[in-house]
Protein backbone atom coordinates (compact mmCIF):
# COMPACT_ATOMS: atom_id res chain seq x y z
CA UNK A 1 0.00 0.00 0.00
CA UNK A 2 1.46 3.62 -0.75
CA UNK A 3 1.20 5.71 2.05
CA UNK A 4 0.91 9.56 1.42
CA UNK A 5 3.86 12.13 1.95
CA UNK A 6 4.31 13.57 5.29
CA UNK A 7 3.46 16.98 5.35
CA UNK A 8 6.39 19.65 3.99
CA UNK A 9 6.84 21.04 7.19
CA UNK A 10 7.75 17.89 8.76
CA UNK A 11 10.48 17.47 6.04
CA UNK A 12 11.77 21.05 6.66
CA UNK A 13 11.69 20.57 10.26
CA UNK A 14 14.39 17.49 9.77
CA UNK A 15 17.01 19.56 7.57
CA UNK A 16 16.69 22.15 10.18
CA UNK A 17 17.60 19.05 12.80
CA UNK A 18 20.18 17.57 9.90
CA UNK A 19 22.08 21.95 9.74
CA UNK A 20 21.53 21.86 13.43
CA UNK A 21 23.04 18.77 14.54
CA UNK A 22 26.02 18.72 11.73
CA UNK A 23 27.38 21.76 13.95
CA UNK A 24 26.24 20.08 17.63
CA UNK A 25 27.93 16.93 17.06
CA UNK A 26 31.11 18.50 15.99
CA UNK A 27 31.39 19.64 19.49
CA UNK A 28 29.87 16.66 21.51
CA UNK A 29 31.84 13.82 20.79
CA UNK A 30 35.10 16.09 21.96
CA UNK A 31 33.59 17.95 24.77
CA UNK A 32 34.15 15.01 27.46
CA UNK A 33 37.68 14.99 26.16
CA UNK A 34 37.87 18.76 25.82
CA UNK A 35 36.73 19.31 29.89
CA UNK A 36 38.79 16.65 31.62
CA UNK A 37 41.66 16.00 29.16
CA UNK A 38 42.85 19.75 28.04
CA UNK A 39 41.28 21.28 31.07
CA UNK A 40 42.02 18.60 33.56
CA UNK A 41 38.99 18.57 35.69
CA UNK A 42 37.53 15.47 36.88
CA UNK A 43 34.79 13.18 36.00
CA UNK A 44 32.32 14.50 38.57
CA UNK A 45 32.78 18.19 37.08
CA UNK A 46 32.23 16.58 33.63
CA UNK A 47 28.31 15.61 35.48
CA UNK A 48 27.66 18.81 36.84
CA UNK A 49 28.56 20.78 33.27
CA UNK A 50 26.21 17.80 31.44
CA UNK A 51 23.48 17.31 34.12
CA UNK A 52 23.60 21.63 34.88
CA UNK A 53 22.93 21.37 30.94
CA UNK A 54 19.90 19.07 31.11
CA UNK A 55 18.48 21.32 34.28
CA UNK A 56 18.21 24.42 31.88
CA UNK A 57 16.13 22.59 29.31
CA UNK A 58 13.97 22.07 32.55
CA UNK A 59 13.54 25.00 33.68
CA UNK A 60 12.24 26.34 30.17
CA UNK A 61 10.17 23.35 28.12
CA UNK A 62 7.16 23.48 29.90
CA UNK A 63 6.84 27.30 30.19
CA UNK A 64 7.36 27.68 26.29
CA UNK A 65 4.96 24.34 25.54
CA UNK A 66 2.60 25.85 27.16
CA UNK A 67 2.69 29.43 25.35
CA UNK A 68 2.99 28.18 22.41
CA UNK A 69 -0.50 25.89 23.09
CA UNK A 70 -2.10 29.11 24.78
CA UNK A 71 -1.22 31.33 21.28
CA UNK A 72 -1.25 28.86 18.75
CA UNK A 73 2.70 29.98 18.16
CA UNK A 74 5.26 27.12 17.05
CA UNK A 75 7.64 29.00 14.86
CA UNK A 76 9.12 32.05 16.57
CA UNK A 77 9.98 29.67 19.47
CA UNK A 78 11.69 27.36 17.03
CA UNK A 79 13.48 30.21 15.21
CA UNK A 80 14.59 32.15 18.92
CA UNK A 81 15.61 27.69 19.95
CA UNK A 82 17.78 27.44 16.88
CA UNK A 83 19.58 30.70 17.27
CA UNK A 84 21.17 30.82 21.00
CA UNK A 85 23.47 27.64 19.96
CA UNK A 86 25.38 29.79 18.06
CA UNK A 87 26.43 32.32 20.81
CA UNK A 88 26.59 29.12 23.23
CA UNK A 89 29.05 27.56 20.84
CA UNK A 90 31.20 30.67 20.56
CA UNK A 91 31.78 30.77 24.61
CA UNK A 92 32.98 26.87 24.33
CA UNK A 93 35.50 27.89 21.76
CA UNK A 94 36.94 30.48 24.52
CA UNK A 95 36.75 28.70 27.12
CA UNK A 96 39.73 28.24 29.60
CA UNK A 97 38.09 26.28 32.66
CA UNK A 98 35.18 23.84 33.14
CA UNK A 99 32.82 26.87 34.12
CA UNK A 100 33.06 28.26 30.87
CA UNK A 101 32.41 25.00 29.37
CA UNK A 102 29.24 24.73 31.57
CA UNK A 103 28.39 28.51 30.62
CA UNK A 104 28.63 27.59 26.90
CA UNK A 105 26.72 24.24 27.01
CA UNK A 106 23.72 26.26 29.33
CA UNK A 107 23.32 28.45 26.95
CA UNK A 108 23.13 25.65 24.00
CA UNK A 109 20.26 24.25 26.40
CA UNK A 110 18.51 27.48 26.46
CA UNK A 111 18.19 27.29 23.05
CA UNK A 112 17.26 23.46 23.34
CA UNK A 113 14.79 24.12 25.97
CA UNK A 114 13.21 26.89 23.88
CA UNK A 115 12.66 24.79 20.60
CA UNK A 116 12.07 21.41 21.73
CA UNK A 117 8.45 20.96 22.71
CA UNK A 118 6.98 23.57 20.08
CA UNK A 119 8.82 21.70 17.69
CA UNK A 120 7.26 18.52 18.81
CA UNK A 121 4.17 19.71 18.61
CA UNK A 122 3.98 21.54 15.10
CA UNK A 123 5.54 18.09 13.81
CA UNK A 124 1.93 16.17 15.86
CA UNK A 125 0.08 19.47 14.57
CA UNK A 126 0.38 18.88 10.98
CA UNK A 127 0.94 14.99 10.94
CA UNK A 128 -2.48 12.50 10.85
CA UNK A 129 -2.22 10.43 14.01
CA UNK A 130 -1.72 7.15 12.12
CA UNK A 131 1.42 8.58 10.60
CA UNK A 132 2.85 10.45 13.72
CA UNK A 133 5.32 7.59 14.38
CA UNK A 134 6.36 7.62 11.09
CA UNK A 135 6.63 11.39 11.44
CA UNK A 136 8.46 11.55 14.30
CA UNK A 137 11.01 8.84 13.39
CA UNK A 138 11.95 10.75 9.72
CA UNK A 139 12.70 13.91 12.33
CA UNK A 140 15.18 11.69 14.33
CA UNK A 141 16.66 10.07 11.65
CA UNK A 142 17.32 13.12 9.56
CA UNK A 143 18.82 14.25 13.14
CA UNK A 144 21.05 11.64 13.43
CA UNK A 145 22.01 12.06 9.40
CA UNK A 146 23.29 15.48 10.92
CA UNK A 147 25.18 14.09 13.56
CA UNK A 148 26.82 11.41 11.63
CA UNK A 149 27.82 14.17 8.95
CA UNK A 150 29.10 16.23 11.67
CA UNK A 151 30.51 13.66 13.60
CA UNK A 152 32.96 12.64 10.90
CA UNK A 153 33.30 16.25 9.79
CA UNK A 154 34.55 16.99 13.44
CA UNK A 155 37.07 13.45 13.31
CA UNK A 156 38.35 14.59 9.78
CA UNK A 157 39.34 18.03 11.31
CA UNK A 158 40.67 16.57 14.23
CA UNK A 159 43.54 14.99 12.50
CA UNK A 160 43.90 17.79 9.94
CA UNK A 161 44.35 20.50 12.43
CA UNK A 162 46.44 17.60 15.29
CA UNK A 163 49.68 16.78 12.58
CA UNK A 164 52.45 17.86 13.54
CA UNK A 165 52.41 20.52 16.19
CA UNK A 166 53.20 24.05 15.24
CA UNK A 167 57.08 25.76 16.41
CA UNK A 168 57.00 26.72 19.99
CA UNK A 169 53.97 24.50 20.61
CA UNK A 170 54.02 21.61 22.79
CA UNK A 171 51.61 18.75 21.55
CA UNK A 172 48.54 19.39 24.32
CA UNK A 173 48.67 23.13 23.30
CA UNK A 174 48.08 21.85 19.61
CA UNK A 175 45.47 20.15 20.70
CA UNK A 176 43.46 22.18 22.40
CA UNK A 177 43.91 24.85 19.70
CA UNK A 178 42.44 21.69 17.45
CA UNK A 179 39.12 21.88 19.50
CA UNK A 180 38.73 25.45 19.54
CA UNK A 181 38.99 25.91 16.43
CA UNK A 182 36.46 22.74 15.83
CA UNK A 183 34.36 24.63 17.93
CA UNK A 184 34.20 27.99 15.89
CA UNK A 185 33.75 26.24 12.55
CA UNK A 186 30.69 24.41 14.23
CA UNK A 187 29.02 27.73 15.79
CA UNK A 188 29.49 29.24 11.84
CA UNK A 189 27.96 26.04 10.56
CA UNK A 190 24.99 26.14 12.74
CA UNK A 191 23.88 29.84 10.95
CA UNK A 192 22.63 27.31 7.95
CA UNK A 193 20.06 25.57 10.31
CA UNK A 194 18.78 28.74 11.98
CA UNK A 195 17.99 30.48 8.36
CA UNK A 196 16.09 26.87 7.18
CA UNK A 197 13.53 27.96 10.59
CA UNK A 198 12.54 31.21 8.88
CA UNK A 199 10.89 29.11 6.34
CA UNK A 200 8.20 27.84 8.57
CA UNK A 201 4.98 28.99 8.97
CA UNK A 202 2.15 28.78 12.07
CA UNK A 203 -1.04 26.40 11.12
CA UNK A 204 -3.75 28.63 10.82
CA UNK A 205 -5.31 28.66 13.99
CA UNK A 206 -9.10 29.96 15.18
CA UNK A 207 -8.78 33.16 16.81
CA UNK A 208 -10.95 32.22 20.00
CA UNK A 209 -8.11 29.56 20.99
CA UNK A 210 -5.55 32.37 21.35
CA UNK A 211 -7.27 34.43 23.71
CA UNK A 212 -7.50 31.72 26.47
CA UNK A 213 -5.71 28.88 27.95
CA UNK A 214 -7.10 25.21 27.05
CA UNK A 215 -9.65 23.83 28.49
CA UNK A 216 -8.65 19.82 28.27
CA UNK A 217 -6.52 18.17 31.51
CA UNK A 218 -3.89 15.70 30.51
CA UNK A 219 -5.60 12.67 31.13
CA UNK A 220 -4.22 9.92 33.49
CA UNK A 221 -2.91 7.94 31.25
CA UNK A 222 -0.36 10.87 30.01
CA UNK A 223 0.81 11.04 33.47
CA UNK A 224 1.59 6.77 33.60
CA UNK A 225 3.20 6.82 30.28
CA UNK A 226 5.50 10.28 31.31
CA UNK A 227 6.03 7.83 34.95
CA UNK A 228 7.30 5.21 33.05
CA UNK A 229 9.64 7.04 30.93
CA UNK A 230 11.04 9.24 33.48
CA UNK A 231 12.35 5.89 35.52
CA UNK A 232 14.06 4.43 32.29
CA UNK A 233 15.10 8.55 31.97
CA UNK A 234 16.88 7.65 35.70
CA UNK A 235 19.38 4.96 33.80
CA UNK A 236 19.87 7.45 30.89
CA UNK A 237 23.06 9.63 31.82
CA UNK A 238 25.00 11.54 29.47
CA UNK A 239 26.22 9.94 26.49
CA UNK A 240 29.28 11.55 27.61
CA UNK A 241 29.84 9.00 30.18
CA UNK A 242 30.05 6.27 27.20
CA UNK A 243 32.80 7.93 25.23
CA UNK A 244 34.69 9.13 28.28
CA UNK A 245 34.13 5.00 28.69
CA UNK A 246 36.16 4.33 25.33
CA UNK A 247 38.57 7.05 26.39
CA UNK A 248 39.10 4.80 29.54
CA UNK A 249 39.47 1.63 27.97
CA UNK A 250 42.33 2.94 25.80
CA UNK A 251 40.98 4.58 22.64
CA UNK A 252 42.42 7.48 21.22
CA UNK A 253 40.61 10.93 20.67
CA UNK A 254 40.34 10.28 16.45
CA UNK A 255 39.06 6.38 17.73
CA UNK A 256 36.33 7.76 19.96
CA UNK A 257 34.76 10.09 17.13
CA UNK A 258 34.48 7.27 14.80
CA UNK A 259 33.14 5.48 17.57
CA UNK A 260 30.20 8.00 17.86
CA UNK A 261 29.76 8.06 14.43
CA UNK A 262 29.39 4.22 14.00
CA UNK A 263 26.46 4.82 16.80
CA UNK A 264 24.91 7.81 15.48
CA UNK A 265 24.77 5.77 11.83
CA UNK A 266 22.98 3.15 13.48
CA UNK A 267 20.75 5.54 14.61
CA UNK A 268 20.13 7.55 11.88
CA UNK A 269 19.21 4.68 9.61
CA UNK A 270 16.77 2.99 12.34
CA UNK A 271 14.89 5.95 13.23
CA UNK A 272 12.06 6.34 10.23
CA UNK A 273 11.42 1.67 10.10
CA UNK A 274 11.43 2.07 14.00
CA UNK A 275 8.73 4.68 14.04
CA UNK A 276 6.77 3.22 10.64
CA UNK A 277 6.87 -0.06 12.81
CA UNK A 278 5.03 1.53 16.35
CA UNK A 279 2.47 2.60 13.77
CA UNK A 280 1.76 -0.59 12.47
CA UNK A 281 2.49 -2.87 15.84
CA UNK A 282 2.14 -0.27 18.85
CA UNK A 283 4.48 1.78 20.74
CA UNK A 284 4.63 0.08 23.80
CA UNK A 285 6.68 -3.23 22.56
CA UNK A 286 9.04 -1.24 20.72
CA UNK A 287 9.67 0.74 24.19
CA UNK A 288 9.68 -2.75 25.88
CA UNK A 289 12.89 -3.87 23.19
CA UNK A 290 14.85 -0.32 23.28
CA UNK A 291 14.77 -0.67 27.35
CA UNK A 292 15.91 -4.54 27.43
CA UNK A 293 18.90 -3.58 25.27
CA UNK A 294 19.64 -0.66 26.92
CA UNK A 295 20.15 -2.51 30.22
CA UNK A 296 22.04 -5.23 28.26
CA UNK A 297 24.00 -2.94 27.02
CA UNK A 298 25.26 -0.86 29.82
CA UNK A 299 25.47 -4.05 32.11
CA UNK A 300 27.73 -5.50 29.25
CA UNK A 301 30.08 -2.37 28.92
CA UNK A 302 30.37 -2.48 32.94
CA UNK A 303 32.14 -5.66 32.19
CA UNK A 304 34.27 -6.10 29.15
CA UNK A 305 37.02 -4.12 27.54
CA UNK A 306 37.94 -2.23 24.21
CA UNK A 307 37.12 -4.84 22.23
CA UNK A 308 33.43 -5.18 22.62
CA UNK A 309 32.74 -1.33 22.80
CA UNK A 310 32.38 -0.98 19.31
CA UNK A 311 29.63 -3.45 18.46
CA UNK A 312 27.95 -2.40 21.93
CA UNK A 313 27.65 0.80 20.98
CA UNK A 314 25.93 0.25 17.36
CA UNK A 315 23.53 -1.80 19.93
CA UNK A 316 23.58 1.24 21.97
CA UNK A 317 22.72 3.01 18.60
CA UNK A 318 19.37 0.49 17.90
CA UNK A 319 17.80 1.32 21.23
CA UNK A 320 18.14 5.20 20.35
CA UNK A 321 16.64 4.65 16.93
CA UNK A 322 13.84 1.98 18.92
CA UNK A 323 12.61 4.42 21.96
CA UNK A 324 13.27 8.07 20.99
CA UNK A 325 11.10 9.17 18.27
CA UNK A 326 8.49 6.33 19.34
CA UNK A 327 8.27 7.68 22.93
CA UNK A 328 7.63 11.17 22.06
CA UNK A 329 4.84 9.85 19.34
CA UNK A 330 3.39 7.84 22.48
CA UNK A 331 3.31 10.74 24.56
CA UNK A 332 1.22 12.89 22.17
CA UNK A 333 -1.01 9.83 21.47
CA UNK A 334 -2.19 10.60 24.79
CA UNK A 335 -2.45 14.47 25.07
CA UNK A 336 -5.35 16.51 23.75
CA UNK A 337 -4.65 18.39 20.56
CA UNK A 338 -4.91 21.98 22.21
CA UNK A 339 -1.91 20.93 25.06
CA UNK A 340 0.66 19.25 22.99
CA UNK A 341 3.32 21.81 23.79
CA UNK A 342 2.42 21.80 27.67
CA UNK A 343 2.74 17.76 27.22
CA UNK A 344 5.84 17.47 25.79
CA UNK A 345 7.09 20.45 27.61
CA UNK A 346 6.52 18.66 31.09
CA UNK A 347 8.12 15.22 29.48
CA UNK A 348 11.59 17.50 28.55
CA UNK A 349 11.04 19.30 31.57
CA UNK A 350 10.92 15.92 34.04
CA UNK A 351 13.35 14.11 31.57
CA UNK A 352 15.75 17.17 32.21
CA UNK A 353 15.81 16.75 36.04
CA UNK A 354 16.25 13.01 36.09
CA UNK A 355 19.09 13.58 33.55
CA UNK A 356 20.83 15.85 35.87
CA UNK A 357 20.13 13.17 38.41
CA UNK A 358 21.88 10.32 36.85
CA UNK A 359 24.21 12.27 34.92
CA UNK A 360 25.87 13.47 38.63
CA UNK A 361 25.72 9.95 40.42
CA UNK A 362 27.29 8.72 36.99
CA UNK A 363 30.30 11.05 37.76
CA UNK A 364 30.48 10.84 41.37
CA UNK A 365 30.21 6.95 41.01
CA UNK A 366 33.12 6.69 38.67
CA UNK A 367 35.00 9.40 40.60
CA UNK A 368 34.17 7.75 43.78
CA UNK A 369 34.26 3.92 42.83
CA UNK A 370 35.39 3.21 39.86
CA UNK A 371 34.55 3.68 35.93
CA UNK A 372 32.26 0.14 35.84
CA UNK A 373 30.11 1.60 38.69
CA UNK A 374 27.72 4.00 36.31
CA UNK A 375 27.23 1.40 34.11
CA UNK A 376 25.92 -1.13 36.46
CA UNK A 377 24.02 1.55 37.87
CA UNK A 378 22.41 2.76 34.65
CA UNK A 379 21.79 -1.03 33.49
CA UNK A 380 19.85 -2.24 36.91
CA UNK A 381 17.83 0.66 36.76
CA UNK A 382 16.71 0.35 32.83
CA UNK A 383 15.95 -3.35 34.06
CA UNK A 384 13.76 -2.25 36.75
CA UNK A 385 12.16 0.29 33.97
CA UNK A 386 11.65 -2.46 31.92
CA UNK A 387 9.81 -4.64 34.72
CA UNK A 388 7.70 -1.66 35.71
CA UNK A 389 6.31 -1.47 32.00
CA UNK A 390 5.70 -5.05 31.75
CA UNK A 391 3.28 -4.46 35.02
CA UNK A 392 2.17 -0.67 34.77
CA UNK A 393 1.37 0.08 30.97
CA UNK A 394 -1.77 1.18 29.80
Amino acid sequence: MTRERLPKDVVLLGWVSFFNDVSSEMIYPLLPLFTVVVLETSATSLGWVEGVAQATVALLTAWVGLRSDRFRRRAPYVQLGYGLPLVGKAVLALAVAWPMVMLGRVIDRVGKGIRSAPRDALIADVTPAADRGRAFGLHRAMDSAGAVVGILLSAFLLWWFTGTPAKGQTESEQTASSFRMIFAIAAGLGLIALVFTFKLRDRPHDEKVTTAAPDHKLSRQYWVVLALLLVFSLANSSDAFLLLRAVDLGLAPWEVVLLYAVMSVVYMLGSYPAGTLSDRFGRWPMIAIGWAIYAVVYGLLACTGAFAIWPLLALYGIQLAITDGVGKALLVDHAPKDRRGFALGIFYMATSATTLASSVIAGVLWDRIDSDAPFWFGGGVAAFALVLLLVMRP
